[in-house]
């Protein structure tokens, strides 16, 4: 009698020929894989840091070239506008108590410690994190990263680290370019609208960039550029084997990257605004 494709053959399918209990084995989904694979990412990164595994440095470089360079034009033309909106918000609300002298304060200080970094990893997240997907979706459809696994290689090392290790070293450098373009943005609604000069908007934008809101929002771009590495590498190393689920994998890497990032801004806004800086 003919077998319907689903149907499994072998004595492994039915527990043995003598017809004992089934045994299925069940993959982890959801936050279990997402942990599961958050700790590999740690155990490569481990031994990379102790000399165990080598990372590719060639294949580092590559993937900055393809997640630095080519996502500026996209961060300054976003963070310019953020920058611009901001500036005629926060002159409105000012304007009213007639404390347009602190424009530039709240530009400075929004892009610098909250704005340039969101922005920017929600650039990345569409951009890159997707591409991450897509990429590595495909490299599972076509059994490639199976056929690493088989050669003795890592995926997460060869694949995962380099990925994140390009996004975290580019956040830094792409969150400096897009506060410079709020903040410039910012200018032009500040002069000729609000009536604050150029030499008052420039010292104020200088003495409100204080080192604490410096770091505070670098760690926070590279948090973000982490966890869309993640997202993606995540999605795309446990895609199914099919061009739908390639797509499929590549919406929620970017789906999962937001939601993240936000989640990441709120706690990071709370401990450090409860920590006093």
């Amino acid at each position: 009698m003919a077998r319907s494709p689903g149907e499994a053959d072998g004595p492994d399918a039915a527990g043995g020929r003598g017809g004992g209990t089934v045994a299925i084995r069940r993959e982890p989904r959801g936050a279990a894989l997402t942990v599961a694979f958050v700790g590999e990412v740690l155990i490569a990164l481990w031994a990379v840091l102790r000399g165990r595994r080598r990372l590719a440095a060639g294949e580092v470089l590559q993937q900055i070239d393809a997640t630095g360079p080519r996502s500026l034009p996209i961060v300054l033309l976003t963070c310019a506008l953020v920058g611009l909106m901001l500036a005629y918000m926060g002159g409105a609300q000012l304007g009213r108590i007639g404390a347009q002298g602190f424009l530039a304060d709240i530009v400075t200080v929004g892009m610098l410690r909250e704005l340039a970094g969101v922005t920017t990893g929600v650039i990345l997240a569409g951009r890159v994190g997707a591409s991450f997907a897509a990429q590595l979706g495909t490299m599972q459809a076509g059994e490639e990263i199976d056929a690493l696994r088989v050669l003795g290689v890592d995926p997460v090392t060869h694949l995962v680290l380099p990925r994140m290790l390009a996004l975290v070293v580019t956040a830094p450098v792409l969150i400096g370019f897009g506060v410079l373009a709020g903040v410039l943005a910012g200018a032009p609604p500040a002069i000729w609208v609000y009536g604050v000069t150029p030499a008052e908007y420039l010292h104020q934008s200088l003495r409100a960039a204080e080192f604490t809101h410096l770091w505070i929002g670098m760690f926070k771009g590279m948090l973000y550029a982490a966890l869309v590495a993640l997202a993606g590498c995540r999605e795309g190393l446990h895609a199914g084997r099919s061009a739908q689920a390639v797509g499929e994998a590549t919406t929620r890497a970017v789906v999962k990257a937001l939601v993240w990032i936000v989640v990441a801004a709120c706690a990071t806004t709370v401990v450090f605004t409860s920590l006093g800086y």
